[in-house]
């Protein structure tokens, strides 16, 4: 038992909703908490939601390799403290990371030994009609989010292993055997 996974693939894929369900069915699953910059929402609670931090502060945890990734974003910056994972994995727990394709491609390098998955539609006109039946987003928001998504299907044979988010609890039995939960 133990190690840490990463999780990426586009968005509308369905990730949240199997790392929410991975998290329901295994308390030994820790998912990080990732560190921000940004101002908390409303409801937003430090240390459960993010870790919010000074733009100061954070820069000098980028100084300190204190992030085993990171990366700014509208103005503000997010990244996967180290100390806190290193600190689960050394206690003996499963770490999840659920993150974007390009803090997976620094996990990479700054923890090798990371399992890393790749959450794919089974095709993408389900992965268009996923993010229009959202409702939330603007056209132009959503070509954005579809032009991303183009972009990083191409990097799926960068991962471990694909896992097709066709059924949700298929793709759960699937990620389940990966991570070893059994």
């Amino acid at each position: 038992m133990g190690g840490l996974t990463v999780i990426t693939g586009p968005s509308g894929v369905g990730k949240g909703s199997l790392v929410t369900q991975l998290l329901t069915r295994h308390q030994q699953v820790w998912l990080s908490i990732s560190a921000t910059t940004r101002a908390p929402r409303k409801g937003e609670k430090d240390g459960e939601h993010y870790f919010f931090l000074t733009v100061d502060r954070f820069k000098e945890l980028i100084e300190e390799d204190g992030f085993l990734e990171w990366a700014e974003f509208a103005g503000n910056f997010y990244g996967t403290p180290s100390s806190q994972v290193k600190q689960k994995l050394m206690n003996g727990k499963t770490v999840l990371l659920e993150i974007e394709l390009e803090g997976a491609r620094q996990v990479r390098s700054s923890f090798p030994e990371a399992f890393q998955i790749f959450i794919a539609p089974p095709d993408f006109s389900e992965l268009e009609r996923r993010i229009r039946a959202r409702g939330t987003d603007s056209d132009k928001a959503i070509e954005r989010r579809l032009f991303r998504a183009k972009e990083e299907l191409k990097a799926k044979n960068e991962f471990d292993a694909v896992v097709i988010n066709d059924d949700l609890e298929e793709a759960l039995h699937e990620l389940e055997q990966l991570m070893k939960l059994f």
